[in-house]
C-alpha cells in the first residue's frame, strides 16, 4: 500500500484540487475573453523553475515562443553529452553497453517484492541502466574554441550547425499531465522529470506548453501538440536550407534567419546543432497521454508531409482514459488516489465542449469503435506505465492488448503500490519508484533511438 504521507497529501491534494475545478464550472464569467482567444498554459498556483541555459546540473534549458497567434510555447531539454566528440561515441556506448548488459534487477526473494510486472516484453524487465558519468565539462580533450561553442558567462549558445563537430541526439516531446486544467511544461516538478529523462535517454526533451482547459477546450491542446511537431519538422528543413545556400553564422551572433515563404523564420541554434527529427518519440503523462496519441496518430497520417521527423515510438504514462462503460478497476478503485474518478469527470466537462461531452469521445476512450484515425496497425511502438492503484489502469492495459493484437510493439509496465502520477507529481518525483520508472522507460526507448550497430541488448 503507500505510504502514510502520501495518503494525507493525497486528501489534501484531493480536497483543494476538486474545489478548483467546481469553481472554474461555477463561475464561468471569471475567464476573460482575452484568455480565450490567446490562452493560458499555466496557472498562478504552480511554481515556475526558471530556464536556465548553461549545463549546471548536466542539462541546459531554454523557452521558446512557437506560435504568434497564441501562447503555445515549449522548453528544451538539452543533455551535456551534446558536447561529446562524435568520433568517441562508439567507444562511449560500447561501455555504457557492457555496464548495462553486467546488472540486473535483484531477484524476487523473501526481502524484496518486484516492483513492477511487464506485459509483453519479459526481456526488459531483467535488465536495469548503470549510471552514466555526465560530463560538466567539454570532453574528450577539445576545447570550447576547438569545438566551435558559442558561450558568455557559462551560457550555452549552441555549436554552429555547419560544424560536423556537432553530436545528434534523439528529440523526446513531452506532455505534461494536469487533467487539461492544470500544470505546466515550466513547472518544478515536470522541469525536474524532464531533465531527469534528458540525461538517463541522452535525449534533446521538448517539453510542450499547450493551452488548457476551459479557457480553451477541444481540440486545442490536441492542435497545439501537431503543432509543435510541425513546427520541429520546419526547423529541420530551415537548418537545411540554410546549409545548403551556405550560410555561415556571425561569430558574434547564436540565431540565423532564414527568408522563406512565410517571411524570415528562426532557425533554433540547439536543435539545429544537436537535434535529429528522425528519431522522435512522444511521451505523455496523463491527459499529455491522450495528447501524446493523438498526435502520434495524425503524424502517421500526415507521412512525408513532417518529413525529415519521424515518430519512432511513444510512451504512454498512466493515460487519462475513461469510458462510459466501467471497467473493473474504475468500479473498484473509483475513490483511488490523487485523481478519482468523480474528479476526472470535473475535468473532462472542463476540457470537452459542452454539447460533445461523452465519456465515450474520441479523446477520452481509446476503445471505441470507428474511432477515426489510422489503423492501429500502423501505430508507432507504444509502452504503457500504470500504477497498480490507479483506477484509470485497465483501460490503458486494454488499449495496450489491442496495439499487441495487430503486431504493434506495446509492452505495459505495471508498478506495485503505486498510484496515479507516481512518477511525475512534485511530491513523488524522488521516490524509489519514480526513478525505477524513468530507467525502465530509457532501456525501453533506446532499443527505437539507438544508431544502427549501436542498439542495446534486451
Amino acid at each position: 500500500m503507500p505510504s502514510v504521507a502520501v495518503k494525507l497529501y493525497s486528501v489534501f491534494f484531493k480536497l483543494i484540487l476538486k474545489r478548483r475545478l467546481q469553481n472554474r464550472i461555477q463561475n464561468p464569467n471569471n475567464l476573460h475573453d482575452d484568455n480565450a482567444s490567446f490562452g493560458v498554459t499555466s496557472r498562478p498556483e504552480e511554481t515556475i523553475a526558471a530556464a536556465n541555459p548553461s549545463f549546471t546540473d548536466g542539462v541546459a534549458t531554454k523557452d521558446i515562443h512557437i506560435d504568434p497567434s497564441s501562447c503555445l510555447s515549449i522548453r528544451i531539454f538539452l543533455p551535456d553529452t551534446c558536447l561529446v566528440y562524435p568520433d568517441s561515441d562508439a567507444d562511449r556506448v560500447t561501455a555504457k553497453r557492457s555496464k548495462l548488459e553486467s546488472r540486473s534487477f535483484p531477484s524476487n526473494s523473501s526481502n524484496r517484492t518486484p516492483r513492477r510486472n511487464s506485459y509483453g516484453s519479459a526481456e526488459a524487465s531483467n535488465v536495469a541502466p548503470a549510471p552514466s558519468n555526465r560530463r560538466s565539462s567539454y570532453c574528450d580533450g577539445f576545447s570550447k574554441d576547438d569545438m566551435g561553442v558559442k558561450s558568455e558567462n557559462g551560457v550555452y549558445r549552441g555549436y554552429s550547425p555547419f560544424t560536423r563537430k556537432c553530436r545528434k541526439l534523439p528529440l523526446m516531446v513531452q506532455f505534461h499531465g494536469g487533467g487539461f486544467v492544470a500544470g505546466s511544461c515550466d513547472s518544478v516538478a515536470n522541469d525536474f522529470f524532464c531533465r531527469r529523462i534528458a540525461k538517463m535517454c541522452d535525449v534533446i526533451v521538448v517539453a510542450v506548453g499547450y493551452r488548457l482547459a476551459p479557457e480553451n477546450r477541444y481540440p486545442t491542446a490536441f492542435e497545439d501538440g501537431m503543432k509543435v511537431l510541425h513546427w520541429l519538422a520546419k526547423q529541420a528543413n530551415l537548418a537545411e536550407c540554410s546549409k545548403s545556400l551556405g550560410t555561415t553564422l556571425d561569430s558574434k551572433k547564436s540565431d540565423v534567419h532564414i527568408a522563406d515563404a512565410f517571411g524570415a523564420s528562426l532557425v533554433e541554434p540547439w536543435l539545429a546543432a544537436h537535434g535529429d527529427p528522425s528519431r522522435c518519440v512522444l511521451l505523455g503523462a496523463s491527459c499529455g497521454a491522450n495528447i501524446a496519441d493523438y498526435v502520434a496518430r495524425k503524424s502517421v497520417e500526415a507521412g512525408k508531409l513532417l518529413d525529415p521527423l519521424k515518430v519512432v515510438a511513444q510512451v504512454l504514462m498512466y493515460p487519462f482514459f475513461i469510458g462510459n462503460t466501467p471497467t473493473h478497476s474504475e468500479i473498484k478503485l473509483s475513490n483511488s488516489y490523487f485523481f478519482d474518478k468523480s474528479m476526472s469527470i470535473l475535468a473532462w466537462k472542463l476540457f470537452l465542449p459542452e454539447e460533445e461531452f461523452n465519456l465515450d469521445h474520441p479523446a477520452a476512450n481509446p476503445l471505441i469503435p470507428n474511432r477515426g484515425g489510422p489503423p492501429l496497425k500502423r501505430m508507432p511502438p507504444t509502452l504503457t506505465v500504470v500504477g497498480q492503484h490507479d483506477w484509470m489502469r485497465d483501460r490503458a492495459i486494454a488499449y495496450a492488448q489491442e496495439l499487441k493484437k495487430v503486431n504493434v510493439d506495446a509492452p505495459v509496465l505495471d508498478y506495485k503500490d503505486c498510484v496515479h502520477e507516481f512518477a511525475t507529481l512534485d511530491m513523488l518525483l524522488r521516490t524509489p519508484e519514480a526513478h525505477a520508472c524513468a530507467e525502465d522507460i530509457a532501456i525501453w526507448v533506446k532499443k527505437y533511438i539507438s544508431l544502427r550497430g549501436h542498439e542495446f541488448s534486451y
